[in-house]
């Protein structure tokens, strides 16, 4: 029972940091992007064709952030003229550019699964309370705490975080004092992207590398966003932690039922509180 919590903790933690952006992008920024988890199965990708060495591992991080940042950029170019329409239209968007990406990675990587190593030195196992457990999963849990203690710091604690939280409630404002509202929200969705690129690297050696990955971590992501409640760290970090939990307990005590369960808990928090866990009619932080 210890390695299945340990195991829920470790996908929670993977979940957060991949659904954290996508759920300030939509929450604070008002923009649905279905491309992430495109970008999560890029970042995959890259650490499976890099692993094997520390040196591999680094680098596939390194590529995914550069790549992150700037698919974020691009990805906020192409939806700012939609961002005054509906959802719908940003959907049909970043769901076509998901397919475009999808395609271009099976013809970069092929189309048979790919599995990528820990590296070294994290390959093995380690004693927990008497339980064997790998060291991995173990650093990956360390990983997404220290990750979203800093994005909660960032968000609720600093002049980026404020500036941005003032420019979802008052753009015009903010322009008044000088600052491009373009770039902030640009440089939310490129640290959004960010996110879910390097997501994909951290959970290469749990999920390896698959055609058909991406839509199964989007959705994902989406259940946990609408179960913490749009624009809020602390709903993203609380509902990656319950799916993590519920996947993983799921997958163990009832096998049969295990995405049923998921979906249980996400409509059990919608009928008790709708806007989710941690939302309201304007989530901003982590409130």
């Amino acid at each position: 029972m210890l390695v299945s919590v340990l195991n829920g903790l470790a996908i929670g933690f993977l979940l957060f940091i991949l659904a954290v952006g996508l759920s300030i992008v939509f929450g604070m920024m008002d923009v649905l992007n279905l491309a992430h988890g495109a970008l999560f199965l890029g970042g995959a990708y890259l650490g499976a064709a890099f692993s094997g060495s520390w040196g591999g591992f680094l680098a596939a991080l390194g590529i995914a952030a550069v790549g992150g940042l700037l698919a974020g950029a691009l990805l906020s170019l192409m939806t700012g003229p939609l961002r005054r329409r509906s959802h719908l239209d940003q959907a049909l968007l970043t769901l076509g550019v998901a397919f475009v990406v999808a395609e271009l990675l099976i013809i970069a990587f092929g189309d048979d699964p790919l599995s990528a190593a820990a590296p070294p030195a994290l390959d093995g196992s380690v004693t927990v309370f008497g339980a064997v457990y790998p060291a991995y999963r173990l650093v990956l849990i360390g990983v997404g705490a220290v990750l979203a203690i800093a994005v909660y710091l960032v968000v609720e604690r600093t002049r980026v975080g404020a500036l941005v939280r003032a420019t979802v409630a008052d753009r015009d404002m903010v322009a008044t004092i000088g600052i491009d509202n373009r770039l902030v929200t640009t440089a939310v969705f490129a640290v959004g992207s960010l996110l879910a690129t390097t997501a994909g690297v951290l959970g290469g050696p749990i999920y390896g590398a698959r055609p058909g990955l991406d839509a199964t971590v989007l959705i994902l992501a989406l259940v946990v966003v609408v179960i913490g409640g749009l624009g809020s760290v602390r709903g993203a970090l609380v509902g990656a932690l319950i799916i993590g939990q519920a996947d993983t307990l799921g997958r163990v005590l009832l096998p049969g039922l295990a995405s049923f369960l998921l979906f249980a808990a996400l409509a059990l928090v919608l009928v008790l509180r709708p806007q989710g866990l941690f939302g309201g009619p304007a989530a901003v932080g982590a409130r």
